[in-house]
């Protein structure tokens, strides 16, 4: 079993198997004419249920053999045009190489004598993106698995920095329109899910800040403590920002820690043409930035970023075999030249203790493209989110809910002799599930004031006007079917 050790023995095997895999994964996705198959799980199951783990292959081939049946043919694939459903970005190949270099080092982040390099490598990506976000000379971060995780620390620092002892005290706001990891971070802390005030947004699904003023002003009369605000620059749904400077100065007359949920729109930081779209996000205390959404990057790639940097001592715990606290020992050995100071161990700042260097994904890709390749590429899917909302705007079949800022577009199948709105949203949500099975586009779905939308998310800058338009087409085809066959059985 050594054999499939990978060491200095084994680099020929390893490099005619990872060759093989490529050229399958290549092949794959050069001949690949939908998104999904349309497979269901009653289908792919058994496929599966019979594979023997307890009986193995042998070798790469026969293994891979049985992963196209199991994996491959069947897979959900992002990069194709009409994969139009979640925030899942095709992926640029600079960063599958970095991938690729990682998981075969396979060092480990949370400590100095575990990645070297590495460290200084995410630190510099770290000062590199506090730069574009313009928190100042202080600030620092720490990659992590993705938005939920980094949500989550930001909430940690909120709490620990709040005036007060007391969790019932605490209180954090959010748009309605915001991440669902907001509520689930303050259960997991202990300030409890109604402790997170929902604001209401505008038309544009943007959070009003008169109304998060008078809820802070309400805050403080009851005695509470205003812990967080939490603004969105590119909500999952719709893509808004929320207005990032007036929030700014409300969390500073208040008080209250900000956070800016920029898993999303963090893309702007590279835009050319729409960096001003996040202006007010250097005020922030912290910004979670998703770099697998809105860079093009491999899952997952995402960071915490903060304005202060001695804010991560609350994520911090020391282990002696690990990252021993620092202490000076008398008759201790002298420390080495090279490594006098404080050791840079990024567990000190991690909700994580190991962690994958997916920071090298992102120093592949801004190496080989540079920054302004990235935003170039953020900037043609907002540019195609423009183009899909003048059509569908001008589509009598649709309501489209707001134009886009970013890259997603809401909207709904309403056909004009249809006047039951449970009938509407039984034939969205109908449409949404014959497109799926069918495997020739793949679209999300939501709700908007409680009815039924559908949801285009563009981030493939090879998907077209035209590719859109199709969609729609397929969408109406698929609600006319429906409506057709139960206005029949009704009537």
């Amino acid at each position: 079993m050594r054999a499939h050790l990978l060491n200095d023995t084994t680099a020929e095997l390893y490099r005619s198997s990872v060759t093989e895999g490529v050229e399958r994964v290549a092949n794959k996705l050069a001949t690949t004419k939908r998104p999904f198959t349309g497979v269901t799980p009653d289908e792919l199951a058994p496929t599966i249920a019979a594979v023997d783990l307890d009986q193995p292959l042998g070798d790469s081939s026969a293994a891979l053999d049985e992963l196209e049946r199991v994996y491959l043919r069947d897979a959900v694939y992002f990069h194709h045009p009409r994969y139009l459903g979640h925030l899942n970005c095709p992926v640029v190949i600079p960063a599958v190489l970095g991938e690729a270099v990682l998981s075969a080092v396979n060092s480990s982040l949370d400590t100095w004598d575990q990645s070297a390099g590495g460290t200084l490598i995410e630190r510099k990506l770290i000062d590199w993106t506090t730069g574009r976000i313009g928190l100042g000379p202080a600030a620092d971060g720490v990659f992590t698995s993705g938005g939920t995780q980094s949500n989550l620390q930001a909430m940690l620092l909120a709490r620990e920095e709040a005036k007060t002892d007391d969790l019932s005290k605490l209180r954090i706001f959010s748009s309605e329109c915001s991440h669902f990891s907001v509520q689930k971070s303050a259960t997991l802390l202990g300030v409890g899910q109604d402790a997170v005030v929902s604001v209401p947004v505008d038309r544009d699904r943007r959070m009003q800040t008169v109304a998060l003023a008078a809820e802070l002003e309400k805050c403080r009369r009851a005695g509470l403590v205003p812990m967080a605000v939490v603004a969105t620059a590119g909500t999952t749904d719709f893509g808004s920002i929320d207005p990032l400077p007036e929030i700014a100065a409300l969390c500073d007359e208040y008080g209250a820690w900000m956070h800016v949920d920029a898993a999303y729109g963090c893309g702007l930081l590279a835009s050319p043409t729409r960096r001003g779209l996040l202006e007010g996000v250097q005020h922030a205390d912290s910004v979670t930035v998703d770099y697998h959404k809105s860079f093009f990057q491999p899952v997952s790639s995402s960071a915490l970023l903060v304005r202060d940097g001695a804010t991560l001592r609350h994520a911090t715990y020391h282990a002696d075999y690990l990252n021993p606290a620092p202490t000076v020992e008398v008759g201790a050995p002298p420390v080495p030249e090279g490594l006098r100071g404080r050791i840079p161990n990024q567990v000190d700042k991690s909700l994580q203790t190991t962690r994958r260097f997916d920071a090298l994904k992102l120093w592949m890709t801004l190496r080989v493209m540079g920054a302004d390749g990235v935003g170039q590429l953020f900037d043609e899917v907002c540019d195609l989110a423009a183009e899909g909302w003048r059509l569908l705007a001008g589509d009598p079949r649709y309501d489209v809910v707001v134009e886009p800022q970013l890259s997603t577009l809401v909207f709904r199948y309403v056909p004009e002799q249809v006047t039951s709105p449970t009938e509407i949203d039984r034939a969205n949500l109908y449409a949404r599930k014959a497109l799926f099975a069918s495997g020739e586009a793949v679209v999300a779905g939501t709700k908007v004031d409680g009815r039924q939308y559908l949801k285009f998310t563009l981030l493939n800058p090879e998907t077209t006007v035209a590719d859109i338009a199709a969609v729609l087409d397929l969408i109406a085809g698929h609600a006319e079917q429906y409506l057709g066959e139960n206005l029949v059985h009704a009537s």
